[in-house]
C-alpha cells in the first residue's frame, strides 16, 4: 500500500530543482515588494535598495545542445562532401564521355580522310595506266609494220644474173621473162659481160656495142635503171638497161629476135 504524503505532520521532501525555483520566486517577491515601496517622485537609485540573489543553473543541457549542434554540423558536412563527390563523380562522367565522343569523332575524321585519299590515289593510278594504254596504242598506231624481208640472194652467173634483173625489172613495172632474155643474151655476148663488138657500124662511129645485150653507151645511160650501177659492163645493169629499151622499142625483150 503507497505511503501517503499527504497525512498531517508529515511535509513532502523537496527537489533541488524545486529548492531552486522557490528561491528563484522568492527573490523576484522581494524585488517587487522593494519597487512597490519607493515612492513615485522619489530621486534615489532602484539598484541601491534592490538586493540581488545569485541564481543557480545546471551546465548540462548546454551539452546537451553542444552536443547536437555539433552532431547536425557533422551531418550537414558529410551530407555536403557527398554531393560535392556525387558532382564531381557526374563530371568526370560528362567529361569522359566528351572524350569518347570527341575521340570517336576524331577517329571517324581520320578513317574518312584515308578512305578519301586511298580512293584518290587508286583513281589516280587506273588514270596513270589508261593514259600509258592509250599513249601506248596511239604509238602502236603511228608506228608502221616494219616486215622483215629475207634478202634475196643470186648466184654469181648467168643465172643469177637474170634473175636479179627480173626482180628489178618488175619492182619498176619493165615486161620481160626469163626465157626473153636468155635467148637475146645468148645472141648477143653468148652469156660474156665483157663483150664488145669493135666492127660494125656503132663501133666505126666510136660507140661499140658492150656487154651481155650489147647496149651502146648512149642508149644505156639514157635507159639506166636506178639502183643499179652505172657500170655498162656490170651485167645486172646492162640486162636491165636493155629491157628498159627493148620494152620502150618493142614493147618487151620477149618480141626482139635479132639485132635491135
Amino acid at each position: 500500500m503507497r505511503k501517503n504524503i499527504n497525512t498531517p505532520g508529515h511535509s513532502p521532501k523537496l527537489s533541488k530543482a524545486h529548492k531552486l525555483s522557490v528561491a528563484g520566486v522568492a527573490t523576484l517577491g522581494a524585488a517587487a515588494l522593494a519597487f512597490s515601496l519607493v515612492p513615485g517622485n522619489s530621486q534615489t537609485t532602484t539598484t541601491d535598495a534592490v538586493s540581488t540573489a545569485q541564481v543557480a543553473y545546471s551546465e548540462q543541457p548546454i551539452k546537451d545542445v553542444k552536443a547536437r549542434i555539433t552532431d547536425q554540423l557533422a551531418g550537414a558536412d558529410l551530407k555536403a562532401q557527398a554531393v560535392a563527390a556525387k558532382k564531381k563523380a557526374a563530371d568526370d562522367a560528362a567529361a569522359a564521355a566528351k572524350k569518347k565522343a570527341a575521340d570517336a569523332a576524331a577517329a571517324k575524321k581520320a578513317a574518312a580522310a584515308a578512305k578519301k585519299a586511298a580512293a584518290e590515289a587508286a583513281a589516280k593510278k587506273k588514270a596513270e595506266e589508261d593514259r600509258a594504254k592509250v599513249q601506248a596504242a596511239s604509238r602502236s598506231a603511228q608506228r608502221p609494220t616494219v616486215q622483215t624481208v629475207a634478202l634475196k640472194s643470186y648466184t654469181n652467173n648467168l643465172d643469177g644474173w637474170i634473175r636479179q634483173s627480173l626482180d628489178i625489172m618488175a619492182k619498176h613495172g619493165i615486161p620481160g621473162s626469163y626465157n626473153g632474155l636468155y635467148r637475146n643474151i645468148m645472141r648477143e655476148s653468148s652469156g660474156n659481160p665483157n663483150a664488145i663488138n669493135n666492127w660494125d657500124i656503132n663501133a666505126i662511129n666510136g660507140i661499140p656495142s658492150k656487154g651481155l645485150l650489147q647496149v651502146i653507151p648512149p642508149t644505156f645511160n639514157a635507159y639506166h635503171v636506178p639502183g643499179t650501177s652505172w657500170n655498162i659492163y656490170d651485167p645486172v645493169a646492162n640486162i636491165t638497161a636493155a629491157a628498159n629499151y627493148a620494152a620502150d622499142k618493142y614493147g618487151s625483150m620477149d618480141n626482139v629476135n635479132s639485132a635491135y
